[in-house]
């Protein structure tokens, strides 16, 4: 058993990895929104309440994927009605884009303030693993989903639109001290890396060999 079989669909959907990613994201999911109790306790009382929404970003793409991946699990089968399978492929489109994006930026505005001086703990490690695996599970699981590229567009003006309420409206994700005079930088890193997450996500979907039965990683030749 190679490194190709843990690439593989027969891994990558087996039912006991499905219920350890299930016991994984359901409670991170919870905790979460948890961790973005007192933003959003701010956002309620200093902003117009249909800013809420777009506060807790992580937490919301972990969300998606934890409803994507049951789906894919429990009901594999496409719904029978249009607005189901539309219904269905946006929230897969904006399970792969927004883990993708929002796992790496956790982690690179961890390392961002760590660079000018913030102190990490180990809350920072644990952010940095959560949401790298984040990330690496949507890219992994993205060829299973059956999303278009209109639920893709979608899914990309949905996070255009976050990022664009975030930094235009002041409810973008705390972030650490050393960083509040950076904003600017921080807010077009943003926007550019929900370009890319969208790029990675068509290409972990779309690109030529990602089919649902096969390994990300071919078989070697020598």
């Amino acid at each position: 058993m190679g490194l190709r079989y843990y690439f593989s669909k027969a891994f990558l959907l087996h039912p006991t990895l499905l219920t350890l990613l299930t016991i994984f994201y359901v409670p991170g999911t919870v905790y979460g929104y948890l961790w973005y109790r007192d933003q959003l306790n701010d956002t309620w009382n200093e902003h117009p309440h249909w800013q809420l929404p777009f506060v807790p970003d992580s937490p919301t793409a972990s969300l998606f994927f934890t409803i994507a991946l049951l789906w894919l699990w429990i009901r594999p089968q496409r719904p029978a009605s249009s607005g189901g399978r539309a219904v269905r492929s946006l929230v897969e489109a904006l399970a792969v884009v927004t883990s993708i994006k929002y796992g790496v930026w956790a982690a690179a505005i961890i390392f961002a303030g760590a660079a000018q001086g913030d102190v990490l703990v180990w809350q920072h490690w644990m952010l940095v693993v959560s949401h790298g695996a984040m990330a690496i599970c949507a890219v992994l699981y993205a060829r299973f989903f059956g999303f278009g590229g209109a639920a893709l567009a979608a899914a990309a003006a949905w996070t255009f639109l976050n990022d664009a309420v975030d930094y235009g409206f002041g409810v973008y994700p705390y972030l650490p001290f050393e960083l509040q005079d950076d904003l600017a930088g921080v807010a077009w890193f943003t926007f550019m890396l929900t370009a890319l997450s969208v790029a990675v996500a068509a290409w972990a979907r779309f690109a030529p060999g990602m089919k649902r039965g096969a390994a990300l990683v071919p078989n070697k030749r020598f």
